[in-house]
């Protein structure tokens, strides 16, 4: 009885040890990261839901690209702070106040992953916010109204307040050049792996269930090189 006891005690153990070592995935995203009920905060706006609708083919949660990126990787979820029409600066369309639901405002609730994704600039590029001059110190609230200031100021924050952790920034596909390069520089100044989208199969401009497929294979395809290079 002593010995059965013991080896339950072990098998446990190891279990224990096994569920520790999965690496925990936040994610800072917008529309293309976001699915009804997968959401913290549950008051995000969401574009992906439970079940079919007219904008989409993507209706399970199980085809999105970041659960199949878990599914590939073995990791788990640890946030999914994403905002559908959300940009990283303080500008949003129609040149309104985005800073409540901006990146640089929702990087501080990512939770204790090991491994941040953050898939923006979409709505930046597509509303058109100002794009600004590069700057690297001394932001204030004003100049996250425009976009290089912001993109920043969000990487340098994310590497000072998880400072363990592995961060990952993923271009999407089609944007303007001007928000493209820019985030590829930024990301070089603050040694952040950049993974820029190809051929992303879209609809209405989000990926479809074909294209969140090619997002999870392109993102960890990007990962694994990092690691191999390292």
């Amino acid at each position: 009885m002593k010995q059965i006891t013991f080896t339950l005690l072990l098998l446990l153990s190891a279990t224990s040890i096994c569920a520790q070592q999965r690496k925990s995935l936040s994610i800072l995203g917008d529309s293309y990261s976001t699915f009804e009920n997968y959401l913290q905060p549950d008051s995000n706006f969401v574009w992906y839901f439970n079940g079919k609708h007219e904008n989409t083919d993507v209706t399970r949660v199980e085809q999105t690209w970041w659960s199949l990126l878990l599914k590939k990787t073995g990791m788990q979820l640890c946030r999914n702070n994403s905002f559908s029409g959300s940009t990283i600066s303080s500008t949003g369309y129609r040149k309104e106040d985005y800073s409540q639901r901006s990146f640089c405002k929702r990087l501080w609730n990512l939770g204790c992953p090991d491994v941040i994704i953050v898939l923006g600039a979409t709505n930046d590029s597509w509303a058109g916010s100002p794009i600004g001059e590069f700057q690297y110190a001394d932001w204030t609230d004003k100049d996250l109204y425009s976009f290089r200031p912001a993109m920043a100021y969000m990487l340098y924050h994310l590497k000072n307040r998880y400072p363990n952790t592995e961060i990952y920034f993923v271009m999407n596909s089609e944007l303007k050049d001007e928000i493209t390069s820019s985030c590829r520089v930024i990301c070089e100044r603050y040694d952040v792996p950049f993974i820029q989208l190809e051929n992303i199969d879209k609809i209405n401009g989000h990926p479809s269930i074909k294209g969140m497929e090619a997002i999870a294979e392109q993102v960890a395809l990007g990962m694994k090189n990092e690691v191999n290079e390292e």
